[in-house]
């Protein structure tokens, strides 16, 4: 039996409180996503082409992947509270940093090779900084809480980062009104606020091993299916996410701002049925590979009636019976994950899976966009057979009930 089954080798669940976590997952995800909901005015102002807007948004993805591991390594090695207090200090920051080169940049307007260089280097940093936070909080819990009630505990995680996908571009479009660079400012308190509180809520604690860490390699049997199953997550909503405005142009045949409009919802309802897909796990306790196989299904039959969509609302429903799915696949790969490595592995293994997140991330709105050029309906569809294979994915003999 793994270490990380064993009841005996966990910390006492009353000793974590949850609450800490979940602020510093909703706060850095809000934070994240006010500047992806805000980058095309600036670069509008700014002078940057598309395509530089676009690589400033991905460099914090790809950066997540190269340094997910080496975080997970580093909580396995230092522990959970250090690279926690580390990730959430480095992220306040370099949010801060960003705050006050958008602001020079905006009034002085220093051209758009300077402005593209500046925002890159600024959101690569926060994006360094930022892989901390899941795999910390992830090891935390692994060490905390026994395997039946990891998917519960991590679907709040997500729940959280849900809050901060829904509320983030909302936010920042309601401060927009008076300044572009003023919803930076204001939201840079909230990572702040998040690092002061775990500070001062998070107990320096001995590892739950007394053994030198473990490394965790990418080819693990043991992760095989977790690994596959988060980067195809993560690729999937990255491909609806790029695909829904082009969407609602062409096959909608929406203007651009009914478009804009049109997307924007679309995305609010994701962000709605994720927090009540998790809120619902809650409830729930459910093992690992049925939430992925129920999720990914369910998920899997919104994107392909996504496909066959000719009005707005239609797109909407789709988008939300997409994201339900999605809300029991998320937490689930992560428990799964946990629940299969030893207590020593689980810094390195929520890394593995932050990696494998953050791959899909970056590979998902370029495969989106070529393979939409070819239909728009095509990303729908490739995404919906990709979950269904997922969904149907056998269960081991040896994990059936």
């Amino acid at each position: 039996m793994n270490a990380a089954k064993d009841p005996a080798t966990l910390l006492p669940a009353s000793a974590l409180d949850l609450r800490p976590l979940l602020l510093a997952n909703m706060a850095c995800t809000l934070s994240m996503m006010a500047f992806v909901a805000l980058i095309g005015p600036i670069a509008r102002q700014l002078g940057m082409a598309t395509w530089q807007a676009g690589a400033a948004v991905t460099v914090a993805g790809v950066v997540w992947v190269l340094l997910a591991r080496p975080w997970g390594r580093a909580a396995d090695r230092f522990g959970r509270r250090r690279v926690l207090l580390l990730g959430s200090a480095g992220f306040t920051l370099a949010y801060w940093l960003m705050c006050l080169f958008i602001e020079g940049a905006l009034r002085w307007l220093p051209g758009a090779t300077l402005a593209f260089i500046g925002l890159t280097v600024a959101r690569g940093c926060i994006g360094a900084f930022y892989a901390a936070i899941p795999v910390g909080c992830n090891a935390l819990i692994a060490d905390h809480v026994e395997p039946q009630r990891r998917a519960r505990a991590m679907a709040a995680l997500g729940a959280a980062n849900a809050v901060g996908l829904v509320v983030g571009p909302a936010l920042a479009a309601l401060l927009a009104r008076h300044s572009l660079s003023l919803p930076f400012h204001i939201l840079s308190l909230l990572p702040a606020s998040a690092f002061l509180v775990l500070l001062f809520s998070l107990k320096p604690q001995a590892l739950p091993h007394r053994h030198v860490p473990r490394p965790v390699q990418l080819n693990d049997p043991r992760l095989r299916r977790p690994l596959q199953v988060a980067f195809c997550a993560m690729l999937s909503v990255t491909v609806s996410q790029i695909v829904v405005g082009f969407f609602a142009l062409d096959r909608l045949h929406l203007g651009p701002a009914e478009a804009a409009q049109a997307a924007g919802i679309a995305l609010t309802t994701v962000g709605v049925a994720l927090i009540l897909a998790q809120v619902l796990l809650r409830q729930l306790e459910w093992p690992p590979l049925k939430m992925i196989r129920l999720g990914a299904t369910v998920s899997a039959l919104g994107f392909a009636c996504a496909a066959l969509a000719i009005t707005a609302p239609w797109l909407w429903a789709c988008y939300f019976v997409a994201a339900a799915g999605m809300g029991f696949v998320f937490p689930a790969f992560s428990a799964l994950a946990a629940n299969a490595m030893h207590a020593s592995e689980q810094g390195a293994t929520a890394g593995a899976i932050g990696a494998a997140q953050g791959m899909g991330a970056v590979i998902g709105p370029l495969a989106g966009t070529l393979v939409y050029a070819l239909d728009p309906s095509l990303p729908f569809l490739a995404v919906a057979a990709l979950l269904l294979l997922v969904g149907l994915w056998p269960i081991p003999s040896a994990q059936r009930p």
